[in-house]
């Protein structure tokens, strides 16, 4: 049965400080995630316990060593993790979701509105297309992918999204990690945060210059 000890004892590892609403927003969010999943493909996982630890737990990993504020960027969404995830500890973010299939826009929306999230827009746009717009919205704080592949175009396209100082975070496999190197696609590293959990996934956190030289 899915309640807060369930949640609790699987998060564990991730060493999350989550309020009880903060729970009741994971659990009401997982519900729909494995409802929704019996009809439309979001996640090849089906067992609570490994659900709430690879998706949830890494997305929310991320709250444990940066504080996220402004405007968010999720790049490639799927079924929302990290970038509506993390909506669940920052409620203040604004949070931009780019998922190009509607069913999973859908999805997205549903638990945006369950959960009682605002400040939430689901667009359609691939990245190519948000990023190369006549008028780039370089405004984001901060953006966010996940399982995505093609970072040699992923991450200038993102960067051009970013503000001056803005921040990309990158959830990859250490062997994708270990082909960046220390400035790619206008975006410097400023760490890697390995992923609790005893696999080989690590987050791969960048910024954006300043300004240009």
């Amino acid at each position: 049965m899915l309640n807060e000890v369930t949640v609790r004892q699987s998060l564990d590892p991730f060493g999350l400080d989550l309020s009880p609403d903060q729970v009741g927003q994971v659990i009401t969010y997982l519900e729909l995630l494995l409802r929704w999943n019996e009809k439309i493909n979001l996640t090849g996982i089906r067992d609570t316990p490994t659900c709430l630890r690879r998706h949830f737990g890494e997305s929310l990993y991320l709250g444990r060593w940066v504080e996220l504020k402004g405007r968010l960027l999720d790049i490639g969404s799927g079924a929302g993790f990290p970038g509506l995830c993390l909506k669940i500890i920052f409620p203040d973010l604004s949070v931009t979701l780019l998922e190009p299939v509607a069913k999973k826009r859908a999805f997205l929306k549903e638990v945006a509105r369950v959960c009682g999230m605002d400040s939430v827009e689901v667009r359609r746009e691939r990245l190519e297309d948000f990023a190369g717009s006549a008028a780039p919205p370089a405004a984001y704080d901060a953006a966010t992918a996940r399982a995505v592949g093609h970072l040699e175009g992923l991450i200038p396209q993102a960067a051009r999204c970013l503000r001056a100082g803005g921040e990309l975070f990158l959830w990859l496999s250490r062997a994708q990690a270990s082909t960046l190197g220390y400035s790619e696609g206008g975006v410097k590293r400023v760490r890697s945060l390995p992923v609790p959990g005893g696999g080989e996934g690590e987050i791969w956190c960048g910024r954006k210059a300043e300004c240009s030289t």
